[in-house]
């Protein structure tokens, strides 16, 4: 209402307008004062005007997809003292939104003519250390050139992304060096499972024999719907949210590759995921060998 009695104060008057509107003059004429002086603002009004500024940052320094809850959080991770309601409350008059899901697409192709491994994880996606499940799937993102496709490889522990890929092609050397990247990236002590859906490029001799090759046990779902993959899926749908749809249409692989680069390194070192306490996969891990060493020194 003050911005409306702004356009037409000069055409018609403040007190004309106000006798329309339900606004008292001396309320919008306090308003002007009160932006003209801040200080003659109550305690809340202030306080709300701080705490919006650091709403926005927080916002905008996530790829602009945290709703108010994960805000809330990672404004506690900060230090600050505010109820979640608040923080909803003053996103609302920000005109600030979380992304939103769209469907799942699912990229890989069943290949019941060839061997596969038996399903060693039947659908329990947990894992009580770094290292001992990781699960993988491919994704398409449509670009002007046509279509490329990206691999993820994930830790279940803590969700963190450990092998990742781009490229044109949906052969076999996508997801190899998506692979190549993961055991290269970690330090494989101990037992460890990967476990994918039934496509082919999984099931090729080539991918096999890596998986061989470095002392993980291969495990591919056993009866082929998307529950058997459902975390790589979960993470998939994330990126196809926060990236691919929020901030397409894309050009060529170049830019979906440097993107993708980008919303790795966020989603491994910054992004707060509820499914391990609202903290960073990178920071998860991060407690887990800490405690381990104090376990150790303890002996």
């Amino acid at each position: 209402m003050v911005s409306f009695i702004d356009d037409h104060r000069v055409d018609y008057g403040v007190e004309p307008i106000c006798k329309r509107l339900p606004i008292a003059p001396s309320t919008y004429h306090e308003h002007k004062a009160r932006e003209l002086d801040p200080d003659r603002c109550s305690k809340r009004s202030t306080r709300d005007r701080h705490l919006k500024a650091e709403i926005k940052r927080v916002w905008e320094e996530n790829f602009e997809v945290y709703g108010a809850r994960k805000v809330w959080c990672q404004l506690k991770r900060e230090c600050f003292v505010v109820a979640r309601c608040t923080v909803e409350r003053l996103m609302r008059e920000l005109g600030l939104r979380g992304v939103t899901r769209g469907p799942n697409c699912w990229t890989t192709i069943a290949d019941d003519s060839l061997a596969r491994p038996a399903d060693l994880v039947n659908r329990e996606f947990s894992a009580i250390r770094p290292n001992q499940l990781w699960v993988a799937d491919i994704t398409f993102v449509p670009t002007w050139s046509g279509f490329v496709y990206v691999a993820f490889i994930v830790d279940v522990f803590a969700r963190y992304i450990v092998g990742w890929r781009v490229s044109r092609s949906l052969k076999a050397e996508l997801v190899l060096d998506a692979l190549d990247q993961a055991v290269w990236s970690r330090a494989i002590a101990g037992d460890l499972i990967h476990h994918s859906d039934r496509g082919s490029q999984y099931l090729s001799i080539h991918y096999t024999e890596k998986l061989a090759e470095a002392g993980i046990d291969a495990s591919v779902g056993s009866v082929g719907d998307s529950y058997d993959n459902a975390l790589a899926e979960t993470i998939n749908g994330l990126y196809k949210t926060e990236v691919i749809r929020k901030r397409g249409p894309w050009k060529a692989l170049d830019d979906v590759e440097y993107a993708t680069l980008e919303w790795v390194d966020w989603f491994n070192h910054r992004r707060l995921l509820e499914s391990i306490g609202d903290i960073p996969p990178v920071e998860y891990e991060l407690m887990y060998y800490q405690q381990l060493e104090e376990s150790f020194e303890a002996a």
